[in-house]
Parts: C-alpha cells; sequence; structure tokens
C-alpha cells in the first residue's frame, strides 16, 4: 500500500510487516549478519605471539587490545538490544528506513577497524576521535531511523505515544556524550576513554530520566 506524504505528493511505498513478513525477516536477518560479523571480527584483534616464556605478561602487554575489546563488545551488544527492541516496534516499513538502516550498519561495520586502532595506538588522540565519531556517527543515525518512524507511522500503535519523548531521545544523549568526550581527548585521553565507559551504561539511563519514562528502545 502507499502512503502520502506532507503536501499530497507521493512518498516511498509502506509495507505492512505482516503482509510483507518474509521480506523483513530478511531486513533484519541482514542487520543481525552485521552485528555478529563485527563482534566476531573484534575478536581477531587479539592475538599473542606464539612460543611466548611468559605468557601472562604477554596478556598483560595486550592490556590496551583486551580494554579495546571489552569496551567494543559492550557497545555492539548494547546496540544490538536496542536495534533488536526498535524493529520488532514496527508495524510498517519503507525503503527509505531500509536505507537509513543501511547507513547505520555501515557506521557499525567501521566498530572492529576503530577498535583496532584502539588497541594498537591507545595513547594517541587521533584514535581516540576517530572512535568517538564513528561512536557518535552510529548513534545519530539510530536516531533518525527512530525520528524518521515514528513521524511516518511505521511504528505500532502502542508506541506512538512515545513519540515526543523517545524519538531519538537516548541517540542525542549518547552521541553528545561522545562528541565532548573529543574535545576531552585533547587534554586527556584516559579521561575521554573513561567517558565512553560512563556513557555505555549511564547514556540511555539518563535520557530515561530526562524523559520521565524509561524508554521502550
Amino acid at each position: 500500500m502507499g502512503a502520502m506524504a506532507e503536501g499530497g505528493t507521493r512518498s516511498t511505498e509502506v509495507h505492512d510487516r505482516r503482509e510483507q513478513e518474509l521480506e523483513f525477516s530478511r531486513v533484519v536477518a541482514f542487520s543481525d549478519g552485521v552485528f555478529a560479523i563485527a563482534i566476531t571480527l573484534l575478536v581477531l584483534g587479539l592475538e599473542v605471539p606464539s612460543h611466548v616464556s611468559d605468557l601472562g605478561q604477554a596478556l598483560r602487554d595486550r592490556a590496551d587490545d583486551l580494554y579495546a575489546y571489552a569496551l567494543s563488545f559492550a557497545v555492539l551488544g548494547s546496540l544490538w538490544l536496542s536495534h533488536h527492541r526498535f524493529y520488532g516496534s514496527l508495524a510498517r516499513f519503507d525503503s527509505r528506513l531500509i536505507a537509513l538502516n543501511l547507513v547505520y550498519l555501515a557506521f557499525v561495520a567501521l566498530v572492529p577497524f576503530t577498535s583496532d586502532l584502539l588497541g594498537d595506538y591507545s595513547g594517541s588522540t587521533s584514535a581516540v576521535v576517530i572512535y568517538a565519531l564513528v561512536m557518535a556517527a552510529i548513534s545519530i543515525a539510530f536516531g533518525i531511523q527512530i525520528r524518521y518512524a515514528f513521524r511516518h507511522g511505521l511504528v505500532r500503535s502502542e508506541v506512538q505515544p512515545y513519540a515526543r519523548r523517545f524519538a531519538g531521545r537516548a541517540s542525542v544523549v549518547i552521541s553528545g556524550g561522545f562528541l565532548i568526550s573529543i574535545a576531552v581527548a585533547f587534554v586527556s585521553v584516559e579521561v575521554a576513554t573513561y567517558m565512553w565507559v560512563a556513557i555505555a551504561f549511564f547514556g540511555p539511563r539518563i535520557a530515561d530520566a530526562l524523559a520521565g519514562k524509561r524508554s521502550p528502545f
């Protein structure tokens, strides 16, 4: 079925999720695959030289890589959960939402690369800035998807009352935190990375507190 955009112009075709379950499932499966591959690639950055005399010391020498892995795994896991809940709330979808999702996934696929940079150049401001920029871009891209879905009536009717409060609110808080950490990185790289941990754990809670309710995403 079709949908009419503001001003009476024809917009992209909207599909009911129940009528196009196979196509919708392919979109979700592809998204899950990107997340799964990104998480798997994080492990490939964890390498220990063969035949080391002191394995404990070798692992300690890889502390930065292990920290980058743990942080990125936590971030990707949180992103996947939010993405899963969001797509579970949809009643309809269209080609524009799928395109927005592809842009979002393009940034998600960059996480293993930025995680490697962070592990190999942990003291580098440039590595920290690149990591934070990618994370901010992911949050912004996800927020755009949410706002688009609410504005075009793609979410289920029981979720619609959350539109004003939750359409990208968490993404604004989280992306803003990552952007602020970029400025902090030029003063202290360590403080900037600690900020990311705080953002991962407390960002959604702050968004909920500002809204006065728990976000559905």
